[in-house]
């Protein structure tokens, strides 16, 4: 009888979209690529674990204001263990990385203020997701950290058909003409205290998901601030920027959740 039941509880799990067998390292297939938009040469990188047979859910990942970096990589190495298809993608350009706060700040603005750009950037990265032999093209999902967030949202707002977009401490401005037509579900992960986001920028996002009837939800994180999900940000909250290891773990959940929603084949 518990050899019956033993079988039947790895069923259940094999069965989740989510789940994966603990991966090996050795498993894991990653590779920095080359593609492009255009005549632009972009770096992403694609990350998937070898062993499992078959196509399956995938996910997009983008940068923050600083560009493509190790931080999005382990994001991806961390989503191949899960079983998932993971690829992090370049707005900017390969080999075009801020060296500081203000180059950032200046090649995020040039995005914020051309969303058709960043639309075709972001589009760009999805369209080589989708070539990926293993990526189920009916189970995907884009998630952005910081700058990445706006990056997802505005994809959303295009139209996309994608399973749905995470946005992880992210800007969340709407645009004057937004030209928002969203089809996807929307995740929010947020810091309350997140002084980039003062309360008419939040009043406004939410007016606008309202406005168009969108299937979205926000996570608001007590005593977080920007960038709560990167170690690299120190731990001063008083400047706005820092990493908070609860609401790092808990949005993690959260996302984990999401995804088990919106990979469901029910």
């Amino acid at each position: 009888m518990k050899k019956v039941l033993y079988i039947i509880f790895v069923l259940l799990l094999t069965s989740s979209p989510a789940y994966s067998a603990k991966a090996s390292p050795s498993s894991i297939y990653s590779k920095t690529i080359d593609y492009k938009d255009g005549n632009t040469v972009l770096e992403g990188y694609v990350a998937y674990d070898k062993s499992i047979k078959g196509k399956r859910p995938a996910v997009l990942i983008v940068h923050d204001w600083m560009g493509h970096g190790e931080f999005v990589e382990e994001k991806a190495r961390q989503l191949a263990k899960l079983g998932y298809v993971a690829f992090a993608a370049d707005i900017y350009g390969k080999n075009i990385r801020p060296k500081n706060n203000d180059e950032a700040a200046k090649l995020a603005g040039m995005y914020k203020n051309d969303r058709n750009l960043l639309r075709r950037r972001i589009k760009t990265a999805l369209h080589y997701l989708h070539s990926i032999q293993h990526t189920d093209p009916q189970r995907i999902a884009a998630i952005g950290y910081c700058f990445g967030g706006m990056t997802v949202l505005e994809l959303a707002r295009s139209g996309e058909e994608i399973a749905g977009v995470v946005s992880i401490h992210g800007s969340l401005d709407t645009p004057e003409s937004s030209n928002s037509n969203i089809k996807t579900k929307v995740l929010v992960l947020h810091g309350a205290d997140d002084p980039f986001t003062p309360p008419e920028i939040m009043s406004a996002f939410e007016d606008e998901m309202r406005h168009d009837s969108v299937d979205w939800q926000m996570v608001l994180y007590g005593n977080a601030v920007h960038s709560f999900t990167n170690p690299a940000a120190g731990n001063d909250n008083s400047k706005g920027v820092a990493y908070n290891e609860k609401a790092d773990k808990r949005s993690w959940t959260a996302l984990m959740d999401f995804f088990k929603e919106i990979f469901s084949t029910k």
